[in-house]
């Protein structure tokens, strides 16, 4: 199993829109590099990090998996489309999605200051400075930390 970090603007799509949807597609992904992640190495139930980019504040919302393995992005091939490329054919994509769904959102965002300043989270692609990537690769040890602390925001029952 891997795990990621997925970003997504609030205003695209959001943990409460995954929630509600139950799964989703991943579309869009115009970055070799981030489409080279889902097409080659994002395999069905590995874990996600849902990253709310462009937010105020950014940081992780919650937990997706992968559901579906990579398969051609249809929108890459339907013209006037804003995700079309005129490269991509049906015998070469080009371009590929994942479909994730749902697992947990957490109570509180776990911001990306916060992120930084983590021991052990150091190195974690997200907290570099110029990591703009929209898909990275997150170790066991990284996706623990950041899922604990998601589940410390819950308020004790009782």
């Amino acid at each position: 199993m891997r795990y990621w970090l997925m970003k997504c603007e609030p205003a695209a799509y959001t943990i409460d829109d995954l929630r509600r949807d139950g799964k989703t597609s991943w579309e869009g992904v115009r970055n070799f590099q981030a489409r080279n992640f889902m097409r080659d190495e994002m395999k069905s139930g590995d874990k996600v990090l849902f990253y709310a980019s462009n937010a105020d504040p950014s940081g992780v919302t919650g937990v997706a998996e992968i559901v579906r393995e990579a398969y051609p992005d249809k929108f890459a091939t339907k013209k006037g489309h804003e995700y079309y490329d005129e490269k991509a054919t049906a015998e070469n994509p080009v371009w590929y999605m994942v479909d994730i769904g749902f697992v947990e959102k957490f109570p509180e965002i776990i911001p990306l200051d916060t992120l930084k300043k983590t021991r052990g989270l150091e190195k974690m692609v997200v907290t570099q400075k110029g990591s703009r990537l929209s898909i990275q690769p997150v170790t066991k040890s990284e996706f623990d930390i950041v899922v604990k602390m998601g589940h410390a925001t819950r308020s004790p029952k009782g």
